[in-house]
């Protein structure tokens, strides 16, 4: 069975590499890559009010790279935030925050719900400020869901999100045609990237088989599912670590 990485470009070796130890065909199709945001005023007044937050919150390590790079630009050092807690969505942007000799919380479920269930969240009184390291239009749900809280939200927008423009061709070279092909689902933006990119054959949809990050996600596709005349599979994934990928193709294997 084809295995779709739709890691972007330089995030997808490491997973490409080990699967295709494990004997499974893979063909990497970025379905997100992403730019900096440039530089603003708004940016310069988000970072002079760094260092008041309880919390910041890196989704990606992408948000740790660009971040730390607006805090050197800021005039900033890393000493003047070391009093902040951190939380990064999951063990790679965890390792990026290690890089710069900064520890953070990590949540089981890689996913908003599982960051929002981290004890150092429900600590945090209404008069707490939390800032998110994030990209464009990214973790919407878990900022409504501390605003409610009445946390203060400092956004930082660091990147923009989009379809690679290889994409399209990488997907015409090697077309699915009839074959099953299991395919990994990290956020909303890349299942849109993909509809969009089959728009003309949606047929595909019968052949897929989904590795999905989190509960959200799985749920939103299987709205999806039932909204439309289309047969694919959902598999629900907790992290994106090498081995449970590995786990559930071998699960989509024995179930096809």
């Amino acid at each position: 069975m084809l295995f779709l990485n739709t890691r972007p470009a330089d995030r997808a070796a490491d997973l490409t590499q080990f699967l295709q130890a494990q004997q499974i065909d893979v063909l990497d199709l970025p379905l997100l890559e992403l730019s900096p945001m440039p530089w603003s005023e708004d940016l310069a007044a988000l970072y002079a009010a760094l260092a008041s937050v309880q919390v910041i919150v890196a989704v990606s390590p992408s948000a740790v790279q660009y971040g730390m790079e607006g805090l050197k630009r800021a005039g900033l050092t890393q000493a003047s935030i070391l009093h902040i807690q951190w939380i990064a969505v999951g063990e790679a942007t965890a390792k990026a925050l290690q890089a710069y000799g900064l520890s953070s919380h990590v949540p089981l479920v890689e996913t908003s719900e599982g960051m929002l269930d981290l004890p150092v969240l429900h600590q945090l009184d209404n008069t707490a400020q939390v800032a998110f390291w994030r990209g464009e239009g990214g973790r919407q749900f878990m900022m409504d869901a501390l605003r409610k809280k009445g946390v203060q939200l400092l956004n930082f927008v660091l990147y923009r999100r989009q379809c690679p423009e290889q994409t399209p061709k990488i997907l015409m070279e090697n077309p699915l045609g009839l074959q099953s092909y299991c395919m990994l689902v990290t956020s909303e933006a890349s299942w849109l990237n993909w509809l969009r990119l089959i728009a003309a054959h949606l047929d595909v949809l019968n052949q897929a088989h989904f590795l999905v990050l989190g509960e959200r996600l799985s749920d939103l596709l299987q709205h999806y599912r039932q909204a439309h005349p289309y047969n694919f599979s959902i598999y629900q994934l907790n992290d994106l670590r090498k081995e449970s990928i590995l786990k559930q193709i071998a699960l989509v294997q024995g179930n096809s």
